[in-house]
């Protein structure tokens, strides 16, 4: 069963979706929201968790949330399971609540979080809830304006730094940001997101990838982590024609054959680059590993090919 790629590291920023089993309500009253908001309070006092945004709506709820001690998973098993067993407990049923697992995106917060934020507050608006966010009770944007005084749990300050010196000056400012795009149609920032799981820049990806992803293997239960440490074909083939000779036959059956085990693309992917159909992909590569299981040299070389590229663990 496929499973969802965790990256955690003290400061990470995420942003987390949580929907109702079968996408029913999670929230069927007010006291329901103000528990959910209790346990996002002790998970600040136990586990130093920092909200700085949230948007609670009927069927799920997002948070943009930052981990100063690289917990994540402990922090969302507190906040669901809380809440799951308080609303099972009132309602007196059994089961899961939330749909399979929480999604969790790591963030590069200087990038996004400003525009994570304004998506997040302006959900009730594109739900036809209200017509202007801060009508909305349950969501953070009334506390970044000033209107209410914000809950100790609730980090405002690193979002509003990006919109001005002085606190008023802040609020003001990113209230004209929100409400550039209020009522309108524009594309979520989430869409930008690398593998279901990160959402920055190319450096940032890179760089998550060189500290914490570094000799994980890739695995079919984990396929955001196979997607994100997919080997380009090129960089395959001319590793395999520096070893075997540009051009030769045995070179191209190697880069097949490593291709259609370890790259992660596709069979249509690798057919389309060496000009075959998607079987006969398939049956070269079963031939290539035929000749590998008799062929101890050749095995040792396709090994160090495989180590070179990162490709399966040696």
């Amino acid at each position: 069963m496929a499973r969802p790629l965790r990256i955690e590291y003290p400061g990470a920023f995420y942003h987390v979706t949580a929907r109702g089993n079968e996408r029913k309500d999670i929230f069927l009253d007010d006291s329901d929201r103000e528990k959910f908001l209790s346990y996002l309070e002790t998970a600040f006092l136990r586990y130093k968790a920092a909200i700085h945004v949230y948007c609670l709506m009927s069927n799920h709820y997002h948070l943009l949330i930052e981990t100063p001690e690289g917990n994540l998973s402990q922090i969302m098993r507190h906040i669901n399971g809380a809440y799951t067993t308080y609303v099972n407990s009132k309602r007196q049923r059994t089961g899961h609540l939330f749909q399979g697992r929480y999604k969790a995106i790591l963030v590069e917060a200087d990038e996004y979080a400003g525009e994570l934020s304004r998506y997040m507050h302006l959900n009730p608006v594109r739900a036809g809830i209200v017509t202007k966010p801060e009508d909305y009770d349950w969501s953070s944007y009334r506390y970044y304006l000033g209107k209410d005084k914000a809950p100790k749990w609730l980090t405002k300050k690193f979002i509003l730094k990006y919109f001005g010196g002085k606190t008023s000056r802040a609020q003001t400012a990113y209230q004209d940001f929100i409400n550039a795009m209020s009522n309108k149609e524009y594309e979520s920032p989430l869409q930008k997101t690398v593998a279901s799981t990160i959402l920055g820049n190319r450096e940032f990806v890179e760089e998550i990838k060189g500290k914490y992803l570094e000799g994980k293997v890739p695995d079919r239960n984990l396929p955001a982590l196979r997607q994100l440490k997919m080997t380009s074909v090129k960089d395959i083939e001319k590793e395999v024609e520096a070893l075997f000779g540009k051009g030769t036959m045995r070179a191209k059956k190697a880069s097949l054959y490593l291709c259609h085990t370890y790259s992660g693309r596709s069979l249509k992917e690798i057919g389309t680059h060496f000009h075959m159909g998607e079987s006969a992909v398939s049956q070269a590569s079963r031939r290539f590993r035929l000749m590998l299981e008799k062929d101890n040299r050749l095995k040792r070389n396709i090994h160090a090919l495989c180590g070179k590229l990162n490709l399966c663990n040696v």
